[in-house]
């Protein structure tokens, strides 16, 4: 396995671990906490570079910011890019233990 860019790492911020994600684990898919400005080819290219898979296809999503009230201060959370991330057969990538 090559040394992966430093740059993969400014692309695929998190993993993300919710029920949907792991039920969706059981079909090959990883959900991943992404940069806003990441664009699918980079994507795939960095989760390729850094667990050493194929990746199949990458689906992308835009989570909106929700707006909160705490202590009568009102504020909107930042949006938020999640990237689903489909592997070829054969390949897995466990997301519990980390890099």
């Amino acid at each position: 396995m090559t040394t992966p860019d430093p740059r993969h790492y400014d692309v695929i911020i998190a993993p993300v671990i919710t029920e949907k994600a792991t039920l969706a684990s059981e079909n090959n898919k990883v959900m991943f906490k992404v940069a806003c400005n990441a664009t699918k080819p980079q994507i795939k290219e960095a989760v390729e570079k850094l667990f050493d898979v194929k990746v199949k296809r990458v689906n992308t999503l835009v989570r909106k910011g929700k707006a909160k009230a705490f202590r009568g201060s009102f504020g909107v959370q930042s949006a938020t890019k999640r990237a689903v991330v489909t592997l070829e057969e054969g390949h897995r990538i466990d997301v519990t233990t980390g890099l």
